[in-house]
């Protein structure tokens, strides 16, 4: 049986039972003459010194009766915390760029689903939405509305005015291509890298299912515009210039286009585990496909494994930040197993990268609970975007609370907004995962602190360095 808050509360009092009341008392008595001994300063000072900790210093496993009033406390200190969201794909839904990659068919989670009530309730918080469901006659209410405010608020002002509806200091634009209706000033851009690493003929890669046919033409969509970036028609006679080019595109987006951090998605292509093939296999495998044949697969995968290892070695020279796509994914083929974030493992401890700042987002999920503990290694975050979409308030305070208890100095929240449809877009998905996520902190926190884990003043410094302070950190180019 569960003990009350009571019964917990007693145990740490120390209180004692009715029937050891006598026996107390005349220990008390014994105590009393015993004092006039000698040695008894020494001793006493001793006892003193263990009974006067104080009845928080030891944590109970349950919370107490002030719980819902803790809540609210929390909620009211999370809501005016301006945060920095580490990870969305902010944009319209007609805009190619959004995503470097576009969803196969497959089927959506649950609360990601149009028939989800709490996306009513986002279009009636941003838009006084009339309605309780997205009926297609409703629903052209909402795409109405949207581009009424878009005409009152032109160019870079409507998606400011987002952020500034949910209290957003910054949010990340993690984009193809960064688009003239957001404000780079506010929207800070993580571009991907993945497209280097398939540079050759992708017909066996397209073939392997459904999922690739929709993947690998955009990934050579998105190599050529690096290519063009750079005025590079064709792909370099040498692998030395083709690592060229690739530090050209990573310092020019950075140096010249506002680039935060690079950003790979590669487990939605294959496996997350890397080898380290070195420079001479590479470049065998470069000079017999460079200018024609499709590659086997294990020959592909070791030239990916050394790209892959080049670009984020880049990363720790140029201090651009790795994200990388770490969580469950989209589509029929998305192959779990292989995705594990736990394969990166090989990657993330190898000293040769210990510059390299690797922030994994969406924090390893479903495997969020083992995937904290990579956040040990110096230069290694986590970010919680995605978490807070598929999972509900209930069940994400439990995991941001023992990322808290474990590592909080190395979390960082993100919204993983997305502009789904003309009806559901970015709008709509930022409320969801900005809600959800300081519901989420303020359950957590609150039981930490009834729970006698934290103070009121650490779970506040708490709150500040995982909604804003901890990710702001890893750019110093944002801080200035």
């Amino acid at each position: 049986m569960q003990p009350t808050a009571q019964a917990v509360g007693t145990v740490v009092g120390r209180r004692q039972p009715e029937g050891r009341k006598k026996k107390t008392l005349c220990c008390c008595v014994a105590y009393k003459r015993w004092k006039e001994t000698p040695m008894k300063k020494t001793i006493i000072a001793l006892i003193l010194s263990l009974t006067t900790v104080p009845v928080w210093s030891q944590a109970r496993p349950y919370p107490g009766p002030d719980l819902p009033q803790l809540y609210q406390h929390y909620l009211d200190v999370v809501n005016n915390i301006p945060a920095f969201d580490h990870h969305a794909h902010p944009g319209f839904a007609d805009d190619p760029d959004v995503d470097a990659m576009a969803a196969p068919p497959g089927s959506a989670a649950f609360r990601e689903r149009d028939t989800n009530p709490e996306l009513v309730a986002a279009a009636k918080a941003l838009w006084g939405y009339p309605y309780t469901d997205f009926l297609p006659e409703h629903a052209k209410w909402l795409v109405q509305k949207k581009a009424e405010i878009k005409k009152q608020y032109p160019g870079t002002a409507y998606f400011n005015m987002l952020l500034d509806k949910m209290n957003f200091d910054r949010g990340v634009a993690n984009r193809a291509m960064m688009a003239d209706y957001l404000d780079p000033k506010r929207f800070p851009w993580v571009f991907f890298a993945d497209s280097f690493m398939w540079p050759f003929d992708n017909t066996k890669e397209r073939s392997r299912n459904v999922d690739q046919q929709v993947y690998m033409p955009l990934q050579e969509k998105m190599l050529k515009r690096w290519m063009q970036q750079e005025k590079i028609s064709a792909l370099p006679a040498s692998i030395g210039d083709y690592l060229k080019f690739v530090s050209q595109v990573l310092d020019d987006n950075q140096k010249n286009k506002g680039a935060i951090a690079m950003k790979f998605e590669v487990a939605y292509f294959r496996p997350l585990h890397f080898n380290d093939p070195t420079r001479e296999e590479a470049e065998a495998i470069y000079n017999k496909y460079a200018k024609g044949g499709v590659p086997v697969e294990t020959e592909y995968r070791t030239f990916q494994d050394y790209i892959f290892r080049y670009l984020i070695t880049e990363g720790g020279r140029l201090k651009l930040p790795v994200h990388i796509h770490s969580a469950v994914g989209i589509g029929d083929y998305f192959n779990i197993s292989e995705s594990n974030i736990m394969k990166m493992e090989n990657v993330l401890r190898d000293p040769r990268y210990s510059n390299t700042t690797f922030v994994m987002i969406h924090g390893g999920y479903p495997l969020e609970r083992e995937a904290i503990w990579l956040a040990a290694i110096k230069n290694v975050y986590m970010d919680s975007s995605l978490q807070e979409i598929f999972m509900y308030p209930a069940a994400f305070k439990n995991s941001l609370r023992q990322w808290l208890e474990t590592f909080p100095d190395k979390i960082t929240f993100g919204t993983d907004c997305f502009p789904y449809n003309d009806v559901l877009g970015a709008e709509e998905s930022y409320w969801l995962g900005n809600v959800s996520a300081r519901q989420s902190l303020a359950a957590a926190i609150a039981e930490m602190v009834s729970s006698g884990e934290i103070t009121d003043a650490k779970a506040i410094e708490m709150a500040h360095a995982y909604l804003h302070d901890t990710a702001l950190s890893l750019y110093p180019s944002l801080s200035h």
